[in-house]
């Protein structure tokens, strides 16, 4: 005996559900493939960031050799970074230190939104002048040969030979905060003058200069003694 023919609602309904079927499993291997492709490179993501950083700390302390990574946490420790992820609040920087073995000074990273991505710098701190003396480029995707000249434009990385971020008589914050001024404004070492025609990518080097050194100097300038000594 014959079995009945579907009716076309039937035949629709089957249809419709075997293909949300096989959409939901061809989703499902692509959602797995993603995930196990993310964790497996994962360290190896981590590895190059770490390398990264590691390099712009000695393009900043340019008489480093040493670097050794450190935490300043909420409740004003300094303590080895170690392999994991920092806790809530705590705040990474590099203690650098030279061939003798002589602490040249701390590295840290800032970053702050340009005008097409996150625009992330590392910049260098020596206690003896209380400034900044150096700053170089982690990541950054902005316009090429417009926003990428604060990596050539050599009038703009001069504001970084000797920024003042001293802190105020408290040490509770900087006494002068990180201001970046048009273009032949600057009067003073805090200032950062702008590039002409690279403003908002100016802006951003400033702002994560200065938002970092706010947040890290306070807690690290009291501290400085314990990382004298070459690890």
């Amino acid at each position: 005996m014959n079995a009945p023919a579907k009716s076309p609602a039937a035949f629709q309904a089957t249809s419709t559900f075997t293909l949300l079927r096989t959409l939901s499993v061809v989703s499902a291997i692509c959602g797995l493939i993603i995930v196990v492709s993310y964790m497996a490179t994962l360290d190896r993501a981590k590895a190059n960031r770490r390398l990264a950083a590691q390099r712009a700390v000695f393009k900043v302390l340019p008489d480093a050799v040493t670097v050794k990574d450190y935490l300043a946490l909420p409740n004003g420790d300094i303590v080895p970074a170690g392999g994991g992820d920092p806790p809530p609040g705590a705040l990474r920087f590099y203690s650098a230190y030279d061939a003798e073995g002589r602490f040249e000074g701390i590295a840290a990273e800032g970053a702050a939104k340009g005008y097409a991505d996150m625009v992330r710098v590392m910049f260098g701190y020596r206690e003896s002048c209380h400034c900044i003396v150096g700053i170089g480029v982690v990541s950054m995707r902005e316009t090429p040969g417009i926003g990428d000249r604060i990596l050539t434009d050599k009038a703009f990385l001069t504001n970084f030979k000797a920024l003042d971020v001293r802190l105020n008589d408290d040490l509770s914050a900087l006494a002068n905060e990180v201001k970046v001024v048009k273009h032949g404004a600057k009067t003073q070492a805090w200032q950062v003058d702008a590039i002409s025609g690279a403003t908002v990518t100016s802006r951003a080097v400033g702002k994560g200069v200065n938002d970092a050194a706010q947040l890290l100097l306070p807690r690290l300038v009291p501290k400085l003694d314990q990382l004298r000594e070459k690890p």
